[in-house]
C-alpha cells in the first residue's frame, strides 16, 4: 500500500462513514451532521497517515485542522465554548507542539502562540493594544475562504 493511497483511504472511510450515519439518521450522531464534522475526519485523516506511515510532515496539518473542526463544532453546539480569537493561536500553538514533539522542530513558536493565546483568552483585562488583534481576527474571519484559496495557490503553483 502505498502512502498516498493510504490517506485516500483513510479519508474515503471517513467521509463515507460520515455520509451513511447522516442517511441512516442515528440519533447519536445529530450534532455532528454539519461541515465542523469535515473538517475533523480530514484531520483525523491526516493525523492516521502520518502516525501509520510515519511519515511525519503533515502532523502539523492534521491537529490544525481536527483543532479547527472541534472548535467550530463546539462554537455551534456548547455556550461555555469561547468565542475569542485568541482560540486561533492557542489551536495553532497546540498543534505546532504536538508536531513538534514528533518533528523536534517548531518548539518556540508552539510555545509563542500558545501563550499568546492563553492570555488573550484569559486576561481579564487585556492592553488597548489588543484591540488591533480583535479588528484583525474579524477581518481574518471575514475573509478566511480568500486565505485557504491563496495557500492552496501556492502550494500548488511554489517552485521546488
Amino acid at each position: 500500500m502505498s502512502k498516498k493511497n493510504a490517506f485516500v483511504g483513510f479519508l474515503l472511510l471517513g467521509i463515507g462513514a460520515y455520509f451513511l450515519l447522516r442517511q441512516l439518521r442515528v440519533p447519536l450522531f445529530v450534532d455532528f451532521y454539519s461541515w465542523p464534522t469535515l473538517l475533523i475526519i480530514i484531520g483525523a485523516a491526516l493525523l492516521l497517515h502520518a502516525y501509520l506511515a510515519k511519515d511525519h510532515k503533515n502532523l502539523f496539518a492534521g491537529y490544525t485542522l481536527l483543532g479547527l473542526g472541534i472548535h467550530f463544532h463546539g462554537l455551534s453546539h456548547y455556550t461555555f465554548w469561547t468565542n475569542s480569537w485568541g482560540a486561533y493561536p492557542l489551536l495553532v500553538g497546540a498543534a505546532l507542539l504536538l508536531a513538534a514533539l514528533k518533528t523536534k522542530k517548531g518548539y518556540v513558536w508552539a510555545i509563542l502562540l500558545l501563550a499568546l493565546g492563553i492570555f488573550a483568552i484569559a486576561a481579564p483585562n487585556q492592553p488597548a493594544w489588543f484591540g488591533w488583534f480583535d479588528r484583525t481576527a474579524g477581518i481574518i474571519s471575514d475573509f478566511w475562504p480568500v486565505l485557504l484559496i491563496l495557500a492552496g495557490a501556492y502550494l500548488l503553483f511554489r517552485k521546488k
